[in-house]
């Protein structure tokens, strides 16, 4: 290994006295710098690196000692040595305070400074290899993390067969620091719901801190270890050993300081499910237990559950039946059927009834209901719940009771709403109008009209034609024969550009029908009804 050397001095003849005395080659100096004064050494520390600095004490511009304290804290790799004319203790003894190898006198012999140069390569090489080895060890560590996490996600997986042969093969394959006989306690960590929207890339970047935050709170007294298993979902193990317990109550306090924490900082509502201890081949089971109890939790949120074995429901919950909802709606306020529903989601909550189960299958009546009684008013569900918010919402449900309570109060409001639109005919009508009105120049379907107002467009037709007289073609081509004859008479538009106005895509097609209806050609019309001018096509 080669060494670079910086020598200073405000005497010009002390420096030149040490090159003299120094064989470069013998001591693996590959690189001599000098400098006669602090500013002059920072210059050159600021463009080399030095390994060794031979320094003189007492400078006008400022002292060796100075020199070291600055070098100690930009510098901290230097070794010094220090050389100087005095032999006063306290100059040795603040030398050595400050971090100097070597305090040498004046004049020094060329064996003494040799000596002190090796001396102070030797402790460059040792802080060398020890930086290394920590940079190796930390790096190593970092590795090494991830195929523990690897081991895990694979064992919990059933990647890895859950037998205590195939495990051992495993930890002595990759030196996991265990064995077959050690006992874990898993804690699983779900995320509920986010408080405000989050794109994916900020919802990854706060699993993270849930992750990291858990690591602080949840593992800063007990070995262990915590990844990521799902979207919204964290694992953690501690692990114990023979010679230490496990406090269950320590435990479910820090899941519950945990929990606050993420509720204050992270956006989020979560909850913490506690397994049982096992050995490594009984975690997949325990976690499999674990996921479960996630799965089914959807009454509690910002809650810690303990090891429950797995137990569905004995029997059936008994749902209403679906005329209880049908009537509801047809016969009940918007407030009086969210009402009952959530009187209803109460009662299996404070019963214990309620699970992923029984929630999906009372979102499926629920559903089978709020369609029949949109089929009886003529509403058509796509069309009132083809929306991106409600189809969020309605997918969201099943996820827990608040979930179903928040798409229950959309589809409720919406449908009812709409029934009452419907049934104040005159509404539908007048708004059907005004969009005609608004919009003359476009395909005016039936059924494009039909999804303004959510209704099947045969529903739709009746309505209209008993209000009006008319069916919804023949009121678009009066609306446009009226128009025409008000443009003809009382503006100078081209007939080309008063078809075009009014929707049609060739002129000899809009000729044709203002003929039929108004018993005359447009230009004929025009020049008989007082157009400004007469001018054609």
């Amino acid at each position: 290994m080669s060494y670079q050397m910086l020598l200073v001095d405000d005497e010009i003849h002390a420096i030149e006295g040490v090159k003299a005395d120094l064989d470069l080659s013998k001591l693996n100096v590959s690189g001599l710098f000098t400098a006669f004064n602090i500013i002059e050494a920072k210059e050159i520390f600021d463009k080399e690196t030095i390994d060794i600095m031979v320094c003189d004490i007492e400078m006008p511009s400022g002292s060796g000692l100075e020199l070291l304290t600055w070098v100690r804290e930009h510098h901290p790799n230097t070794a010094t040595i220090f050389l100087t004319s005095h032999a006063d203790f306290k100059y040795a003894k603040e030398a050595l305070q400050l971090g100097s190898l070597d305090y040498l006198l004046k004049p020094v012999l060329a064996d003494d400074l040799e000596k002190a140069l090796r001396r102070a390569q030797s402790v460059i090489d040792q802080n060398s290899e020890i930086r290394r080895n920590s940079q190796s060890h930390q790096l190593w560590m970092k590795h090494h993390s991830l195929i523990i996490e690897r081991f895990w996600l694979d064992l919990i997986n059933n990647t890895i067969p859950s037998n205590p042969s195939a495990i051992r093969e495993q930890i002595e394959r990759h030196l996991i620091p265990m064995t077959e006989e050690t006992i874990f306690l898993p804690i699983m960590i779900s995320v509920q719901r986010w408080s405000k929207p989050l794109n994916r890339r900020d919802e990854k970047i706060l699993e993270y801190a849930l992750k990291n935050t858990a690591e602080e709170l949840l593992f800063n007294y007990m070995d262990g270890i915590c990844f990521h298993i799902d979207r919204q979902m964290l694992l953690g193990m501690y692990v114990f050993d023979n010679s230490t317990g496990w406090n269950p109550d320590q435990i479910k306090e820090a899941c519950e300081k945990y929990i606050d924490s993420c509720n204050r900082y992270f956006y989020c509502d979560l909850s913490c499910y506690i397994g049982r201890p096992g050995k490594p081949h009984e975690m997949a089971d325990v976690v499999a237990i674990l996921k479960g109890q996630v799965k089914n939790n959807v009454a509690l949120v910002n809650h810690v559950f303990k090891h429950q074995e797995p137990k569905g429901l004995e029997q059936l919950v008994n749902l209403p039946e679906l005329n209880v909802w049908s009537s509801l709606l047809k016969t009940g306020t918007k407030e009086a059927v969210i009402g009952e529903v959530e009187k209803y989601l109460e009662q299996l909550v404070n019963a214990q009834e309620i699970n992923a189960r029984v929630l999906r299958q009372f979102h499926q009546d629920f559903i089978q209901a709020l369609y029949s009684f949109l089929n009886t008013e003529g509403i058509q569900a796509h069309r009132l719940f083809g929306d991106d918010e409600s189809q969020r919402l309605s997918e969201g449900a099943v996820r827990s009771v608040t979930d179903m309570l928040v798409w229950i109060r959309h589809a409720v409001n919406r449908a009812i709403n709409q029934s009452e639109t419907v049934k104040e005919s005159n509404n539908v009508v007048e708004l059907v109008k005004r969009y005609i009105a608004s919009n003359i120049d476009q395909d005016l379907s039936r059924e494009t009209i039909a999804e303004l107002v959510f209704l099947n467009p045969d529903h739709l037709s009746r309505l209209f034609k008993k209000e009006t007289g008319y069916s919804i073609s023949d009121y678009v081509l009066l609306e446009r024969i009226r128009l025409a004859k008000e443009l003809l008479s009382q503006t100078n538009m081209p007939v080309s550009a008063v078809s075009t106005a009014l929707g049609y895509s060739y002129f000899s097609h809009f000729t044709r029908i203002f003929k039929k209806y108004a018993g005359l050609g447009p230009m004929e019309y025009r020049n008989q009804f007082g157009g400004k001018s007469s001018n054609s096509n």
